[in-house]
């Protein structure tokens, strides 16, 4: 029935757990994935897109390192968009809007067509522990499925309680019973647990609204993609909608308040602050006439379609009377109502960078059990503990992204240093190196870092370092090619720019904010260089943005330098700190509570100060 012992047990099937049984799979573990549900691996149980604000970055760095979500969503992609174009290459963020049924079904043929994958479908109730070690899983038939680790990506089903109004009702999602029996094992073995919520918007009939009321959401004239593998750019689209709610909207869902599980008191745990129901934004917003609503089709031939920005839990009669009164949806029948659900997660801060758990060896946990909202967090943290399983019982070095190499190194330093009591969500503004962690040059900062490990491809390497070398040749060229002003100062005229006298690099007035690489391609040279070199639209992209913002790069780099040093400090495990007396109190329960692992991550620890920091590099004789 089994194999007699695995390498990996995955426990959950979602974004987390297929990412995790993948990257275990492909480095060569025998890996098991146990899910409730063979037929929704993969499933997106909330909004069908993926990527967006920093969450782009997320699947593109997921990509480079060999991950399967970047291609999992192209081949499911009905519209692409680069968001944020008009701001600088640190901010761009791709987003596509997805076919529900095609993703989770290419989720699965991916799984099912990667070496050392094997299936179980029912639900896990227990670990199997001894002497301070998981080696196995104990199914709800009472089977003990032994390993050598395990790794828990249980969403939100842990104990999960939906809420429709006045109703509740114990489930994972609509539809799926809650997983019992794992929360309070771990509890039992010393773990701290937490309630979190968090909420889903009504489906409706696409065949019941009125898209001419409405304000079409066309996706990008050329559309990109994800992945840097030889996946397909989209050849046609399917457009999104947007509309507004109004106060006769926020009148009508006001009545239906003191029947609210949010404002009644029957929910009591916090849910995304970023991504509010529309209850909440009605409530903390009140000076606000509208909200915007974005009408998002569920896929190519479906006429189902999700009404993001109307999440709510608020009774079902109360949010279909105030949604026929939007604009557009006079007429709408609803396939379900909206609802919100509560989970038990697991405070972050008892996992280590691996996201192995410091209590339990060879235990790891990714997804919403740690605190996190969103399917890229999720797909990342399942990829780096799936990584982690595999390196660890190989009895390999730890693979660990810092800040400045990935925002999956900012998402995972944030959670197990400072922890979280919301739901997390990645945004730009967490990164500190956020111009060194832009979309475009996931491949350059991870695929090295991947294939040196053993998960990304030979042919991934090639064509990253081909781009490497294509893009720095071309920068290069800028560098040491002089133009003529009498070429140059017609185009700068046109840009009401100051004009030039004498002759000088490419590089520099390609540096000036208004040049383009169109106006470029207008100068001798420039043309033939990109016909004869063959070079395509990422490279000319990427070259473009490391002349344009060099001196940004540049700067960051040495922050990240400089900070680096720090990371190099390492504090010894197990490390006493009650005996610092200069340290302040609330540095040494934090410290003792956290253990960080580098002076560097101490730094970054809430309630440790400058001078803890001084006190400890002291110690440490620096």
């Amino acid at each position: 029935m089994f194999e007699k012992e695995y390498d990996v047990i995955v426990v959950g099937a979602g974004h987390a757990g297929a990412e995790a049984a993948a990257a275990a799979a492909n480095l060569g573990s025998k890996t098991l994935l146990v899910t409730m549900n063979l037929q929704t691996i993969g499933q997106m149980s909330c909004n069908p897109a993926m990527g967006g604000i920093a969450k782009g970055q997320i699947v593109r760095e997921i990509d480079a390192l060999g991950g399967y979500s970047g291609i999992v969503s192209d081949k499911s992609a009905i519209q692409f968009k680069m968001l944020n174009k008009s701001k600088g290459p640190a901010m761009w963020s791709p987003r596509t809007q997805n076919d529900r049924m095609r993703f989770a079904e290419e989720w699965r043929m991916a799984l099912e067509n990667t070496s050392n994958v094997d299936f179980y479908q029912e639900m896990v109730s227990g670990l199997l522990v001894e002497n301070g070690r998981a080696v196995g899983v104990k199914t709800s038939l009472g089977i003990d499925i032994r390993s050598r680790s395990v790794v828990l990506t249980n969403g939100t089903f842990l104990n999960g309680l939906i809420h429709i109004g006045d109703k509740q009702f114990g489930g994972g999602r609509a539809g799926e019973k809650a997983a019992t029996g794992i929360t309070e094992q771990l509890v039992g073995l010393g773990f701290e647990s937490g309630r979190m919520k968090t909420g889903t918007p009504p489906r409706v009939d696409g065949r019941s609204l009125d898209y001419s009321l409405m304000i079409p959401q066309p996706g990008d004239e050329i559309p990109e993609k994800f992945s840097y593998s030889d996946t397909k750019a989209l050849t046609k689209q399917r457009d999104c909608y947007m509309s507004h709610t109004s106060l006769l909207v926020h009148d009508l869902l006001r009545e239906g308040f003191d029947r609210s599980p949010m404002f009644n008191g029957r929910i009591k745990s916090l849910g995304p602050r970023y991504c509010p129901s529309i209850e909440d934004k009605i409530n903390r917003f009140a000076d606000k006439d509208s909200h915007q609503l974005f009408v998002e089709p569920e896929g190519w031939n479906t006429v189902e379609v999700y009404v993001n920005g109307f999440s709510t839990s608020l009774p079902e009669d109360v949010q279909y009377k105030a949604l026929k009164s939007v604009k557009g949806f006079e007429n709408v029948k609803f396939f379900r109502p909206g609802y919100a659900i509560e989970y038990d997660y697991f405070p972050p801060t008892q996992l280590k960078h691996t996201l192995e758990t410091k209590l339990i060896d060879n235990l790891y946990f990714a997804g919403q059990i740690n605190g996190t909202t969103g399917y890229e967090e999720a797909a990342s943290q399942g990829l780096m503990a799936g990584i982690n399983a595999h390196l660890k019982i190989n009895e390999k070095e730890a693979f660990i992204l810092n800040r400045d190499e990935a925002y999956i190194g900012v998402l995972v330093d944030d959670l197990i240093t400072k922890g979280t009591e919301e739901p997390y969500r990645m945004f730009t503004s967490r990164a500190e190196y956020r111009t060194l962690l832009r979309q475009d040059n996931a491949d350059l900062r991870l695929t090295p870092r991947s294939f040196e490990m053993g998960l990304a491809s030979k042919d991934r390497l090639e064509k990253m370092e081909e781009k490497e070398r294509k893009s720095n040749a071309f920068v290069e060229f800028f560098r040491e090619t002089s133009f003529k002003p009498e070429q140059i100062n017609p185009i700068l005229e046109e840009l009401d720019s100051s004009t030039v006298k004498q002759p000088d690099k490419m590089f520099k007035v390609f540096s000036r904010p208004k040049v383009t690489m169109e106006h470029m391609m207008q100068l001798e040279g420039v043309s033939e260089f990109v016909s004869d070199n063959n070079l395509d639209r990422e490279i000319l992209e990427q070259a473009e943005i490391q002349v344009k913002y060099s001196g940004y790069i540049a700067k960051e780099k040495n922050n990240a330098d400089k900070l680096q040093r720090l990371e190099n400090i390492k504090i010894p495990k197990g490390f006493d700190y009650s005996k610092l007396k200069s340290l302040s109190y609330e540095a040494r329960e934090k410290l003792k509570a956290i253990q960080p692992v580098t002076i560097s991550q101490a730094s970054r620890i809430s309630g440790v100060s400058p001078s803890d920091i001084s006190v400890l590099l002291v110690y440490m004789g620096r």
